[in-house]
């Protein structure tokens, strides 16, 4: 079968160019009308784990007490105070141009803040005094709003002089509905399975949200650019903010689309001038760069058809793909060079035919273990991470099919190049490594022997935490938002707590007068809701913020227990429970919207408590601090496991991030075995296995080494460098030693076979990791720090690959002898070059 497949390969390809050249034409452009459908997903699914229970709960939490997105914009006058005439009329002006936005439903803010002044506690009513009033007295206004434990940190900075508009988006009821449906049938999956029927309905229910939830993020994003536009408007005056995590996830988005725009032309453009430096013909650029070209359009259209999203995890593929092509093209342009060098006379197609045949088994090698070092990752239980093993599993499949029917047949095509002397200069890097590893011999193998103890070092050192603010440049508009939010206004993101209280607790407490008012059980239970607002009740919530409001690394904390406060600053003491039970019933409709449903659930006897973060704490630890604040509700406050939970987008991410260690040594082992294994059946010997897996041990240590001296975080995107140093190392020891084991046949000395490997097989791999190198270094000037942290980390995966397949591996070969005896023993004292 191999050789009728082989058969086949050469009439296609050989003798028939051109319709090879046609087909893949036509590939391009049927795929090319499909990659319309790429799309980027940032959204916050798009980072969680699958599986997660916490997501489902989430989501119920947040339909249950009315939480819809929202932006906060902070609001600093440049040269006047906050609350003059003219800063309060720039602030509903902005307010009025938010207010007629399609999609937002309220705007909160300074203007709409209740002062109280003197006003006793039973005065409170719908005829509040806001700012704007005549009467009020401003800097006495500013004096009770700053100090005010509702309002405090929230609409008001501490020092006075930034205030914050919250504006909140309507609810998306059909997002809600197809979500809750989705999730509904395939909960009845998993526990009982499904009918036809609903099988059916499940599908057109995942095709309906997947087409729904792209529409509403663009629509988000058309709305975050509007509130932007906006806010331009009142540079001059005010210098103005932007916050939340809608926006966050938004400006995610943005970065890694520039990023994708700007550096891949400029990835491209130092790729295109080091093939220029490195080959010096015009052809020796084409070519790999019409292999990437034709390989990149047909991957992207193939994720438009399968409707497969990339994250901000897997949107580097595309750089992976570029390495991955130009390698295997860069492989088999030198081969062909070094046949056309020594064998002037024959004919062009003999050449190619010969390159390809001779590159083929080892470059398939390579393609297949870079598989696996990809496909390990679908085995981390993280969703992004999954996808992103996928894409590159069908990237790579997709870069060795056509590097191996368009190189063919292009060359096929093209008039022999001309006879061109070795450049010594260009050859002299691997001959000074060749010379290294035979010099210091097996003190090597002691120094490799150290970098890979000063890596486990390292890497006991690595953390898993990170903040978003810490994605971005100190210098971008997004990380000086956060850092003023955090600084002035609370903070930005945040995490629920919601507490379940004891049974006992809804009693009647005292209530019960023994009048029967005829009521059914629906009436009857509205009619006691004022009853649930019990003096102990209150106390105890307002303990528990306190508690919340305590912690160093917590912001703004959002309950019913600041409300409390203010009632008792109001009442000149505490409040008793009937006096709670009559200004439930007295609270203004527009003040119990803001400080009653969105923290108190009478129903299921439920509180939340909002509490937001300071992600520019160099101290923070997220894990530390969500452990911190669910076990200090139970022991202070003597509640069961079952009534505390800690939920929101926040504690998502943190469970992403606790597993990312799990993760790394589950997809880390999962790889390592499986090259291992196909070391075993490429080269059917235990001992060339075990040496070609220890320079690649090496090389994923001492990235994840550096990653911890560095203190690079471990996080959702730097865990898959581990198996690019691990895909990118097996490419680079495949080769070297699939021509070292065939050389060493003819040679029979392992010193001189070293040498001979260096100036041949050596060279295309110096070549692919110089030109790598080169076209990835550019991404450290992005203002993304993940697109940064890539570049520099994908650079140095290049780089201790090379020098651990041309120093290492030669040396444990030398050592070792896994091939058998030399042959010429004599000639192992000799070092010269075998011509």
């Amino acid at each position: 079968m191999r050789l009728t497949l082989s058969r086949w390969y050469s009439a296609l390809v050989f003798d028939r160019p051109w319709l090879v050249i046609a087909l893949l034409l036509l590939s391009v452009a049927g795929f090319g009308w499909y990659a319309q459908d790429f799309r980027l997903d940032v959204s916050a699914d798009s980072l969680l784990m699958e599986g997660d229970e916490e997501l489902e709960y989430t989501r119920e939490i947040s339909q249950r007490y009315g939480a819809t997105d929202s932006v906060t914009i902070a609001f600093t006058p440049r040269n006047m105070d906050l609350l003059s005439d003219e800063s309060l009329a720039i602030m509903s002006a902005i307010g009025d141009e938010l207010l007629a936005m399609e999609r937002i439903e309220s705007v909160n803010s300074l203007l709409d803040v209740p002062i109280f002044g003197d006003t006793p506690l039973t005065g409170i009513s719908e005829d509040y005094l806001t700012i704007l009033d005549e009467e009020v007295d401003r800097e006495a206004a500013r004096e009770e709003v700053r100090t005010n434990p509702v309002f405090r940190n929230a609409v008001i900075s501490p020092d006075g002089t930034t205030g914050a508009m919250l504006a909140s988006f309507e609810a998306d009821t059909r997002y809600t509905e197809l979500i809750n449906r989705r999730t509904e049938l395939r909960n009845k999956r998993d526990a009982e399975g499904l009918s036809d029927t609903e099988a059916e309905e499940l599908a057109q229910v995942s095709e309906q949200f997947d087409a729904y939830s792209a529409r509403a993020a663009e629509l988000r994003h058309q709305d975050i650019a509007a509130i932007r536009d906006i806010l331009s408007q009142y540079d001059e005056e005010v210098q103005l903010y932007l916050g939340g995590a809608p926006m966050i996830a938004d400006d995610l988005v943005t970065f890694v689309q520039n990023d994708l725009a700007t550096f891949s032309l400029g990835v491209f453009a130092f790729i295109v001038i080091a093939l220029g430096l490195i080959f010096r013909r015009l052809r020796w650029v084409l070519l790999p760069l019409a292999c990437c070209a034709v390989a990149g359009i047909i991957v992207v259209g193939i994720l438009g058809i399968m409707d497969w999203k990339v994250t901000v995890v897997s949107s580097n593929f595309m750089s992976l793909l570029l390495i991955i092509t130009i390698s295997l093209t860069v492989h088999l342009m030198v081969r062909y060079r070094e046949l056309r060098a020594s064998r002037r006379f024959s004919n062009q197609q003999k050449i190619v035919r010969h390159a390809v045949r001779a590159m083929f088994l080892p470059c398939l090698y390579t393609a297949l273990t870079t598989i696996v070092a990809f496909g390990s990752l679908v085995v981390s239980g993280i969703s992004p991470i999954i996808s992103f093993g996928w894409i590159m599993v069908m990237g790579v499949l997709t870069a060795l099919i056509v590097v191996f029917l368009l190189f063919p047949a292009l060359m096929t095509l093209l008039p022999a190049e001309k006879r061109e002397r070795p450049n010594a200069m260009r050859a002299s890097f691997t001959a000074l490594l060749a010379k290294t590893t035979d010099r210091l011999g097996n003190k090597l193998l002691w120094v490799y022997a150290l970098v890979f103890v000063v890596s486990a070092i390292g890497i006991a050192r690595l953390q898993v935490e990170n903040s978003f603010i810490s994605y971005f440049s100190e210098d971008t508009e997004i990380y000086q938002g956060m850092k003023l939010f955090d600084e002035k206004l609370g903070g930005t993101l945040s995490f629920d707590v919601v507490v379940k209280l004891d049974d006992s607790a809804n009693a009647d407490d005292g209530f019960d007068d023994g009048f029967d008012d005829g009521f059914g059980e629906e009436e009857a239970a509205g009619s006691n809701d004022p009853y649930w607002f019990t003096a102990d009740k209150m106390n105890r919530i307002e303990r528990m913020h306190e508690f919340l409001d305590s912690h160093p690394q917590t912001g703004k904390v959002l309950s019913f227990g600041a409300v409390v406060q203010l009632a008792e600053e109001l009442n000149g003491g505490e409040v008793d429970s009937f006096l709670w039970a009559l200004l439930y019933t007295m609270l203004p409709e527009t003040l119990r919207s803001t400080v009653l449903t969105p923290f108190i659930a009478i129903e299921e006897n439920e509180i939340r408590f909002n509490v937001r973060v300071i992600e520019s704490d160099p101290n923070l630890n997220r894990n530390q601090l969500i452990e911190e604040v669910r076990t200090g509700m139970q022991e202070n406050f003597d509640l069961a496991p079952e009534q505390v939970r800690v939920t929101g987008t926040l504690v998502l991410y943190n469970n992403v991030l606790q597993s990312l260690y799990q993760s790394q040594i589950l997809t880390l082992g999962v790889v390592l075995a499986a090259i291992m294994l196909m070391f075993l059946v490429l080269f059917r010997s235990l001992k060339i296995a075990a040496i070609c897996i220890v320079p690649n041990i090496i090389a994923a240590a001492l990235v994840l080494g550096i990653m911890g001296w560095l203190a690079i975080p471990l996080d959702i995107m730097t865990i898959t460098i581990a198996a690019i140093s691990i895909g990118i190392g097996v490419d680079n020891t495949i080769h070297y030693m699939h021509r070292f084991r065939r050389e060493f046949n003819r040679i029979g000395d392992y010193r001189q076979t070293m040498y001979y490997c260096h100036s041949s097989i050596a060279r295309a791999m110096y070549f692919t990791s110089l030109t790598i190198v080169a076209g990835f270094s550019i991404l450290v000037l992005s203002n993304f720090i993940p697109t940064m942290v890539f570049g520099l980390l994908t650079s140095i995966a290049m780089l201790v690959a090379l020098l651990g397949a041309l120093t290492l591996l030669p040396q444990l070969l030398i050592a070792f002898k896994p091939l058998g005896e030399e042959s010429h023993p004599g000639a192992s004292q000799s070092s010269g070059v075998v011509q």
